[in-house]
């Protein structure tokens, strides 16, 4: 009877821990096939013509169109700089360079991937609109309270992520992309 039970115990863990480790793979899966670049992350294999089982595994969970490899990368952001959640409450600075890519876009959008927008702004920030330090760096404020400069504003409540997809950029796609740097996501205040 003993052994009924720790084979049956064993069969259990067996299962919880695979069903758990597939389900991690299949919605967020940042162990597998992700780059993290401080606190941005992206999935470069999802746009790929042979994505691994676990990129096609979240490709089909999602059913999201997704941006081939040559066409570009979405890079997402959760939480700023310093590993804390992004949320409305608070005001942020993203400050820093993109990556080289022929145009990219920046939105934010909730945890069901809702755009943020303010109603009567636009739903994204581009590239072309962006208004650049005398060194060609940027600094964008992120928030619901108006800020001077470059400015995408939200609204809403609770927590949100950050999307910054770069079109046709060379991101990644060689050994330099170890010297990549990202933008800094930075806290300013809260209310």
């Amino acid at each position: 009877m003993r052994f009924v039970l720790r084979l049956l115990m064993c069969i259990a863990v067996a299962l919880a821990v695979g069903f758990g480790l597939s389900y991690y793979a299949l919605t967020d899966g940042r162990l597998f096939g992700a780059v993290s670049l401080g606190p941005w992350t992206t999935w470069p294999e999802i746009g790929s013509p042979a994505p691994n089982p676990y990129a096609r595994g979240h490709i089909t969970r999602e059913a999201a169109l997704q941006l081939g490899r040559s066409e570009g990368l979405q890079f997402v952001a959760t939480t700023d700089s310093d590993e804390a959640p992004l949320n409305l409450a608070c005001s942020y600075r993203i400050a820093g360079r993109v990556p080289v890519s022929t145009f990219w876009t920046l939105s934010a959008v909730d945890m069901d991937w809702v755009n943020m927008a303010a109603p009567g702004t636009d739903a994204a920030l581009r590239s072309s609109e962006i208004v650049r330090q005398s060194d060609g760096a940027m600094v964008i404020h992120v928030g619901t309270g108006l800020r001077p400069g470059n400015w995408l504003e939200l609204a809403g409540g609770g927590d949100f992520q950050l999307v910054l997809t770069l079109y046709d950029t060379t991101a990644l796609s060689s050994f330099a992309s170890a010297d990549m740097t990202m933008p800094s996501i930075t806290m300013e205040d809260c209310r």
